[in-house]
């Protein structure tokens, strides 16, 4: 087990490492509104590199993801729009012990196409930063951030949408950088 130790601004410096782990979400905020374009060019860096990125952010992500409590932040629960497939508005349906018809009219939002969205931003389960619905969460919930899957090259424009707002993302991004010798152009 690796030893940390906390540090203001919620960073944790994890030792034998380079990394410091950032936590505070305003500080996060901040950073992502001031890397925008540190962040594009991070972007166009890894689309046009050879670097096999899959199992380099699967090291990282394992490596961070399990420092980082979820429930101290809470961020994704109250900011992102979440998919819920026929299946899991069913099985809550039966979690709930009421009807498919009661849970789509009070919880979900169904498109045209037929797509089902949680209904409100933040999730309706979300008491205390945590999931009132855990074991049966939804699966966008389940694996966001979906720093565990391979593809990462196809994702990448959309987990910096999320770099801001999480700080596993937010982490596992930077470490990256660190990682890939990435180094922004300064203007």
């Amino acid at each position: 087990m690796m030893k940390r130790e906390t540090r203001k601004n919620g960073r944790k410096k994890m030792r034998n490492k380079d990394l410091q782990l950032v936590t505070d979400l305003s500080f996060i905020a901040g950073e992502s509104a001031a890397k925008t374009a540190e962040n594009e060019a991070f972007r166009d860096f890894l689309k046009h590199s050879d670097i096999e990125l899959d199992s380099l952010v699967h090291e990282l992500n394992g490596e961070i993801e399990p420092l980082i409590d979820c429930t101290a932040c809470g961020n994704c629960c109250r900011s992102l729009m979440i998919n819920v497939s026929a299946d899991e508005a069913q099985s809550l349906a039966e979690r709930l012990h009421t009807s498919l018809a009661a849970v789509k009219e009070k919880y979900l939002e169904e498109s045209t196409g037929g797509m089902l969205v949680i209904n409100t931003i933040p999730c309706h389960f979300l008491a205390d930063n945590k999931c009132t619905i855990y074991e049966n969460r939804f699966a966008d919930c389940r694996e966001f951030p979906h720093l565990h899957k391979n593809g990462f090259h196809q994702r990448i424009f959309g987990t910096l949408m999320h770099y801001g707002r999480c700080p596993i993302i937010y982490n596992v991004m930077e470490a990256l950088k660190q990682h890939t010798k990435f180094v922004p152009e300064l203007k």
